[in-house]
């Protein structure tokens, strides 16, 4: 069984600093592509980035371009959201997403992902 277990959330000062985890379990974590999304009150849920399985291409948002860094640990079943200069727009609830199969880097479409962690809420004060 597939499971995704996001942490570090939390409440931040506009221009601070968090950094997300997501531990993966119940899957050959190296051979899939990982990725971040989030979701807004009333909102979709929205892309922000992704990695391939090596972790050698990433891809990000435009929003959160230059901001954010996506990275992986494949010894540690890990992958990581670095966020730097958050501003209250990126208040959300943050998930981690893998792909429905192996080797494939989907774009930013959530339905092309076939497992997500529960998410962790991410709240920005100006």
């Amino acid at each position: 069984q597939v499971q995704l277990v996001e942490s570090g959330g939390g409440l931040v000062q506009a221009g601070g600093s968090l950094r997300l985890s997501c531990a993966a379990s119940g899957l050959t974590f190296s051979n899939y592509a990982m990725a971040w999304f989030r979701q807004a009150p009333g909102k979709e849920r929205d892309f922000v980035a992704r990695i391939t399985w090596g972790g050698g291409i990433t891809v990000y948002a435009r929003s959160v371009e230059g901001r954010f860094a996506i990275s992986r640990d494949n010894a540690k079943n890990a992958v990581y959201l670095q966020m730097n200069n958050l501003k209250p727009e990126d208040t959300a609830v943050y998930y981690c997403a893998a792909p429905k199969q192996i080797f494939t880097f989907p774009r930013n479409d959530p339905t092309e992902y076939g497992y997500w962690g529960q998410g962790t809420q991410v709240t920005v004060s100006s």
